[in-house]
């Protein structure tokens, strides 16, 4: 058997769904496909992966990155998004330092946003290195 990647959807938690898909819509640009009977939002262009807004009650969010968005230009990317009114993460730390929002690593830079509801979200542009996977 083999998974189809482009099949795939990644769920999110979301205390309230209708204000996390005004934030994925208008502040990212991502489109509305729809809503599920159990109240979940339906986002991605036709034909890709989807991401699933799921109404959870316990608030339980990760404390890790959710969900990274490849991008070709994070330096453009970061200043459009900001001027749609997202706040991105500093961070001054020994192993991830940011300088204007981006960190810079070997193979790619980051910038890390949160969701309106507390997901850690995370734009990135890889600079060109192989990415080599074992199964």
């Amino acid at each position: 058997m083999t998974l189809r990647m482009n099949a795939a959807t990644t769920i999110l938690p979301v205390d309230d769904a209708a204000r996390a898909r005004s934030f994925y819509t208008e502040k990212l640009g991502l489109p509305h496909r729809g809503k599920t009977e159990d109240g979940s939002e339906l986002l991605g262009a036709d034909g890709g992966p989807l991401l699933q807004l799921m109404p959870v009650s316990d608030g339980r969010h990760s404390y890790h990155t959710a969900l990274s968005f490849e991008v070709a230009d994070i330096e453009a990317t970061v200043r459009d998004m900001e001027a749609r009114g997202v706040v991105f993460q500093d961070y001054d730390l020994p192993n991830l330092k940011t300088e204007n929002h981006i960190c810079t690593t070997g193979s790619e830079k980051c910038a890390w946003f949160m969701d309106t509801e507390h997901n850690i979200l995370c734009v990135h542009q890889n600079l060109g290195g192989k990415l080599e996977y074992e199964v």
